[in-house]
């Protein structure tokens, strides 16, 4: 049987370098007028892509990811997509197995949804790197339940807004930036203001 994350309840995110989130901030922000994956129309939108793509950005983001999983977590796992490359860099960094989750079963071979490491009975810690209404997690979580797992915790990269809908549905959320977006007259998001990474 593969170990169990090891204790760290007094492990603080201020461990983590302090300009982390501005800097992930300043390498994937981007101004203009765009329809997000929820249909929503934004005048600010989050390319992942450059920081998940930046060897060095991803491995102080899978650091602090890392830093807020709690006690007990047996594994990891993340929507298909972009997420996957944020939840094996932290694999690498915490040594624990990875699953990841199909929004569909796969129509040949295992016919499988989840796939990698997810027997009945792990406590998994989900990963996502953008949130914004949280539907994408959530219903990879509810997939993963349906396996037999547990979610100890939902770790979001950037929470612009998906958190709380996936807190409201009972599950325990964090994040490394947390963004409150304000709407602009026009029906577009105005810049979101930063929070402080929250403490485990």
């Amino acid at each position: 049987m593969l170990p169990a994350m090891p204790e760290r309840p007094n492990e603080p995110t201020a461990d983590v370098d302090p300009d982390l989130a501005g800097r992930l901030l300043a390498a994937s922000e981007l101004h203009g007028d765009f329809v997000l994956s929820s249909g929503k129309r934004s005048g600010v939108y989050f390319d992942k892509f450059r920081f998940l793509t930046d060897p060095d950005l991803l491995k102080e983001l899978a650091q602090a990811v890392a830093a807020l999983l709690p006690p007990g977590i047996t594994g990891l796992a993340a929507p298909e997509g972009a997420a996957t490359l944020l939840v094996a860099a932290t694999a690498l960094d915490t040594g624990l197995p990875v699953a990841v989750v199909r929004k569909e079963p796969k129509a040949y071979g295992t016919m499988s949804q989840v796939e990698g490491h997810a027997p009945a009975g792990t406590t998994i810690a989900l990963i996502e790197d953008v949130s914004t209404t949280g539907n994408q997690v959530l219903k990879a979580a509810r997939t993963l339940e349906a396996e037999g797992c547990t979610i100890g915790i939902i770790l979001l990269a950037i929470d612009r807004g998906g958190g709380e809908h996936l807190e409201k549905q009972g599950f325990w959320v964090k994040s490394v930036v947390k963004l409150e977006p304000t709407e602009r007259s026009s029906g577009l998001d105005a810049a979101p203001d930063l929070q402080a990474p929250q403490q485990p």
